[in-house]
């Protein structure tokens, strides 16, 4: 699997690493960290899309397509559940952990420095983001895959919000921890590219799946340039940022940019 933190991994196989003896540089990038960090996203929008759609129109809401797609993993091998993505995010995290064998301890001052930094990271992609949305004249909405924006326009603040923490963690669950760790295994394992190659390819491979993912193709057929670009240009950050500073970073500032686009930004 390709994580930040992958050659000091390589030094630490020899035993359980404690947090003490890592800096935050490191503990952020850790599977112990991350679920800590992230499980509270995971159970307020599990919960939430659950009794959201148990309620009055609960069954016109937009509906997550990543998670779907995890959905249907799940039921080609004969199970099923509402929250089963929720489940694979929580048992992939735990079974890494095991893998590493880290150490249990959590410092809470870790997961506060990576809210802190997930802001720091998104405020630029909010800058950049909104410039290439000028450049290619797309309103800032277009950020949700083309199909679900007219309803995101019409849902409630707090659909909006949920779709947005959702699609935080399961996009970049698909898209960078399994997209990235599969092209990098095909590159760097099966045909001996370089590392430095191989990284870079998984993510520009991956951020383009992430673009197609989000609709690029035009009513009247062909592909759109402006949302490729739009979309590829997000992909690589995320993937970039995925790489050098881990998934709970990553999924925290993709939260963070759907929550201002399709919340703050949508009226």
């Amino acid at each position: 699997m390709l994580v930040a933190g992958d050659r000091t991994d390589r030094r630490a196989r020899g035993g359980a690493v404690s947090p003490r003896d890592r800096g935050y540089a490191w503990c952020s990038t850790r599977p112990l960290h991350i679920l800590v960090f992230l499980l509270p996203l995971v159970i307020a929008y599990e919960v939430g899309s659950a009794v959201v759609l148990s309620g009055p129109g609960g069954a016109d809401l937009p509906e997550l397509r990543a998670e779907r797609m995890l959905g249907s993993i799940f039921a080609s091998l004969g199970a099923g559940g509402l929250y089963l993505p929720g489940v694979l995010l929580v048992v992939v995290l735990l079974i890494w952990h095991l893998l590493t064998r880290d150490s249990w301890r959590v410092r809470p001052s870790v997961c506060g420095g990576m809210i802190l930094e997930s802001i720091f990271w998104t405020l630029p992609l909010l800058v950049l983001g909104q410039m290439v949305f000028r450049a290619f004249d797309m309103a800032p909405q277009l950020a949700a895959p083309a199909q679900t924006n007219s309803v995101l326009e019409a849902a409630p603040a707090h659909v909006r919000a949920l779709f947005a923490v959702g699609a935080g963690l399961y996009e970049e669950l698909v898209f960078r921890l399994m997209a990235i760790a599969l092209v990098h295994a095909i590159a760097a394992d099966l045909l001996r590219v370089p590392e430095g190659p191989a990284r870079a390819s998984a993510v520009f491979i991956s951020a383009v799946a992430f673009a197609l993912y989000h609709d690029v193709m035009m009513p009247t057929g062909g592909i759109d340039p402006a949302r490729l670009a739009v979309f590829t240009f997000a992909g690589v950050y995320f993937g970039t940022l995925y790489v050098l500073r881990g998934f709970g970073i990553v999924v925290a500032v993709h939260v963070l940019y759907d929550l201002a686009v399709l919340v703050l930004l949508t009226r």
